[in-house]
């Protein structure tokens, strides 16, 4: 009987064993993972000096900064639907989409520049 509770014994230990040099390995991987994290954040802060902004900008003037670009952008979006619907030749739908690309910096200075 004490040789079969020596060897359950020496089972046990022997699977805390193998535990325990899993949880180091576990252990020590993720130590490497931070060091190199810490080393990769440290470059890019060393580039990118400022703090990245991650909320957008509040006030009545960025409200209506973001409408105006929704009014616009939806717009856009419908030329480009209404061209795809009404013409039917691929090299339409194309200079429907060029023109447009180039006619949206013009629009918003026509229509919402702040200087007058």
């Amino acid at each position: 009987m004490s040789k079969e509770r020596a060897r359950r014994r020496a089972e046990r230990e022997a699977e805390r064993a193998r535990q325990a040099a899993a949880r180091a390995e576990r252990e020590a991987r993720a130590a490497r993972r931070r060091e190199l994290r810490g080393r990769v954040a440290g470059t890019v802060t060393a580039v990118l000096p400022r703090p990245i902004r991650v909320a957008r900008q509040r006030g009545v003037l960025a409200r209506r900064r973001r409408t105006e670009n929704a009014v616009l952008a939806v717009l856009w979006f419908l030329v480009q639907v209404l061209a795809w619907i009404l013409l039917g030749s691929w090299i339409a739908r194309l200079g429907v989409f060029l023109v447009s690309i180039l006619l949206v910096p013009v629009l918003v200075t026509i229509l919402f520049d702040r200087r007058s």
